[in-house]
């Protein structure tokens, strides 16, 4: 007999559970959950299990591969069967198909899954058609539903139709007939969007981490008059790499700059032009970092933060960025645009607009005081209302209300 509500957590690779959801696994068990994760294998499954954390390896790919998903599927099912929990949390959009359909054919008393990103937002043709096809069956089988940004709410209640199912964002609830206004929500986003806010403590400023970034500095032989730019995320096209490299190279012409890029490269599934990648790997002003475990160094060695994705759910990035007190100039798309307020907090450039991003580096190499500014105005709106506490603490009300009143198992 277990006596503690079982929790079990779902994504595809093992990376999304240290980016996405770090700490929440000891914090739910802490509240007195018992919690099973299951991702892809990866380096960072050690590192969850030396925190006391239980792992299934289950080796589910963000490809399209039919035979090795229903391999997958089957596996899901039979964690579901042995773990036998009260709440499967999916995240990603395998994770969230293959889960969500595993703890459907269980009949899991709570199903749930995070929509933290869209990839069908910038496909096109056939594939867009299979990833909308595959997003409507996760919602179908899951209770709940939380897009994690308001901006991605409204792109989901356009594209899926949900202008009349149980739909409520984190400003009102959205246009639903008078019918289902009593029936529980469906579609909603937890506390003020983000999968798992942001540790305040661990993204501030130090001595040490200074120092770091001195270090870095020194090594790259950045001169002390550069404006150095940084970018996180991973080093591809979706992420805006192309226009930020067009952008860069254009600075460089007339301004002391560098740009440091930290990240992976991922060729096999969202390739850079091969131009792209050899100015990035051969131009001397260009820091090539690769994957860093800790981000905090690289982003204190520059003076702004550029983030001009194409789509995001709610990017932590962002938020780990204005933390640190760095000025942003990110794209405006959802999550960006609910984090940074444009010529307040920071600047917000169309998407796929290289001349635009341009201008926005140009303008904040050129003022000192304005980043200054941003940076202040961007910091204190983080920490008032994304703080990683209080957005596990409105989860936890979420499970508890859902494990007391679950979901009749349709």
């Amino acid at each position: 007999m277990h006596d503690k509500p079982r929790l079990l957590r779902i994504t595809t690779a093992s990376i999304s559970l240290k980016l996405l959801l770090k700490g929440q696994f000891t914090f739910f068990q802490q509240q007195g959950f018992e919690v099973l994760t299951v991702s892809a294998e990866g380096p960072e499954v050690k590192e969850l299990m030396s925190e006391g954390v239980q792992h299934q390896i289950v080796p589910m790919t963000r490809m399209i591969t039919p035979i090795q998903d229903a391999i997958c599927l089957w596996q899901l099912i039979r964690v579901i069967r042995t773990f036998k929990p009260h709440i499967v949390h999916t995240h990603t959009p395998k994770a969230g198909l293959l889960g969500m359909m595993a703890a459907w054919v269980c009949r899991v008393p709570v199903r749930l899954h995070t929509v933290a990103g869209l990839p069908l937002m910038e496909a096109t043709g056939l594939k867009r058609a299979v990833l909308k096809w595959t997003e409507r069956i996760t919602y179908a089988s899951a209770h709940q539903v939380y897009p994690n940004s308001r901006g991605l709410l409204e792109f989901m209640v356009k594209e899926f139709h949900l202008a009349n199912s149980r739909v409520q964002g984190n400003k009102g609830t959205l246009p639903n007939n008078e019918s289902s206004a009593m029936e529980k929500i469906k579609y909603k986003i937890i506390g003020k969007g983000s999968s798992n806010g942001i540790d305040i403590r661990h993204f501030s400023p130090t001595p040490e981490l200074l120092e770091a970034a001195k270090r870095i500095r020194k090594q790259y032989q950045v001169p002390d008059d550069a404006v150095v730019f940084s970018f996180v995320g991973r080093v591809v096209k979706d992420k805006g790499i192309v226009e930020l490299v067009e952008a860069f190279r254009k600075l460089v012409a007339s301004a002391e700059a560098r740009l440091i890029l930290v990240g992976p490269y991922e060729q096999e599934l969202d390739p850079l032009p091969h131009d792209v990648i050899h100015y990035i790997q051969n131009d001397p002003q260009v820091i090539a970092a690769g994957f860093q475990r800790d981000v905090r160094p690289w982003l204190l060695a520059s003076e702004v933060f550029v983030f001009p994705s194409y789509r995001e759910g709610f990017p932590n990035v962002v938020m780990q960025a204005t933390c640190l007190q760095l000025p942003s100039i990110v794209s405006d798309i959802n999550g960006c645009n609910e984090i940074i307020e444009d010529q307040v907090s920071g600047l917000i450039v169309p998407s796929k607009n290289a001349k635009a991003l341009y201008d926005a580096m140009q303008l904040m190499t050129q003022h000192k005081p304005l980043r200054t500014s941003y940076a202040i105005k961007a910091q204190e709106f983080v920490r008032t209302n994304f703080d990683q506490q209080f957005v596990w603490h409105e989860l936890l009300k979420e499970y508890k209300s859902l494990i007391a009143t679950p979901a009749t198992n349709e």
